[in-house]
């Protein structure tokens, strides 16, 4: 089995610094009340036609909030022609909110081509806070806007209603592969398998790569110059000839309000940690890397299937 290139995403990471007036009431994984509220915020600043629904709009492929938001595959398109949407070009991710703080951070990737819609963006994400997140409606002020490099340096872009130039885009350089490996789930990770989401006992590795092997392969398609080309059907394959080596997850049970479809909607999913040798996994190291800034599963968008990997320790012959 052959890889013919690594995945490469171009991308930039942005922390969003909100502060209130009043203590943090937001529920433990506030994703889809920020999402939320970002793209009514979006929408309402870029929306010309009014009361069309985005699949029939005339400006459908030129409409930021429609790019971000809803994602529609090109015309042409020669991937997804069945579907409605494709992933969209950003993944939101939250750090654990200190109890009565009164400041919050938001993480955003933004791949590829979504970063010619950055102002857009920050705009949006200003009037989410102000118009008032969650439930109770809290209101929010953006104070700056940084660039996160990928030593976790900041640089900021954004401040006192002035937009600097931002970093150029790149994909997160892969450093060598360590011996072993724990990857640790932050956020519930929602995967599907045979149209059942996989409880802890049926998670493998097979099933994780290939949901990341599909969400990798559709960013770099819709939102980047460089189609992903590689083995698919080989990786794939060979992915289930490899186990955890050892695997702590537990399933935990999430409930969101969709506005959209006006009722509340299951979305639990894994959380905790699983462990791999790496010996043999060469071909699949890149994915893996570059999975912790995509995210994987269901409902990335808002902040789901965040995971980070860190080296692990061999046990003693």
């Amino acid at each position: 089995m052959t890889t013919i290139n690594n995945p490469s995403i171009p991308l930039n990471s942005y922390r969003f610094y909100f502060d209130t007036d009043h203590p943090l009431r937001l529920p433990d994984y506030p994703g889809s009340a920020w999402r939320g509220a970002f793209g009514h915020a979006l929408k309402k600043t870029v929306c010309v036609v009014r009361n069309t629904p985005c699949q029939q709009c005339l400006l459908k492929q030129a409409c930021a909030y429609s790019y971000i938001f809803e994602t529609p595959p090109p015309a042409d398109t020669e991937k997804m022609r069945k579907y409605t949407a494709t992933p969209h070009p950003f993944v939101l991710r939250f750090a654990v909110a200190k109890s009565a703080t009164q400041e919050l951070s938001i993480d955003m990737n933004l791949f590829g081509h979504g970063q010619r819609f950055f102002p857009y963006i920050i705009h949006a994400m200003h009037m989410a806070g102000q118009d008032g997140v969650g439930g109770n409606r809290q209101p929010f002020r953006l104070n700056r806007v940084d660039a996160i490099d990928f030593q976790g340096q900041p640089i900021t872009v954004y401040q006192e209603a002035e937009l600097r130039s931002q970093p150029p885009l790149q994909s997160p350089p892969l450093p060598e592969m360590p011996e072993k490996i724990n990857i640790t789930f932050h956020s519930p990770v929602r995967i599907k398998q045979d149209n059942k989401n996989l409880a802890a006992a049926h998670f493998s590795f097979g099933a994780l790569f290939g949901s990341l092997l599909r969400r990798i392969s559709m960013i770099c398609y819709f939102h980047t110059d460089t189609p992903l080309e590689t083995d698919f059907v080989g990786l794939t394959a060979a992915a289930r000839n490899f186990q955890f080596s050892a695997q702590n997850l537990h399933w935990y049970d999430w409930t969101r309000y969709s506005s959209r479809q006006q009722t509340e909607m299951q979305m639990g999913g894994l959380l905790g940690t699983v462990s791999l040798n790496m010996q043999g996994l060469e071909d699949f190291w890149p994915y893996l890397w570059l999975g912790q800034w995509t995210h994987v599963g269901k409902g990335t968008s808002m902040g789901m299937g965040a995971y980070t990997i860190e080296p692990a320790s061999l046990p003693d012959a």
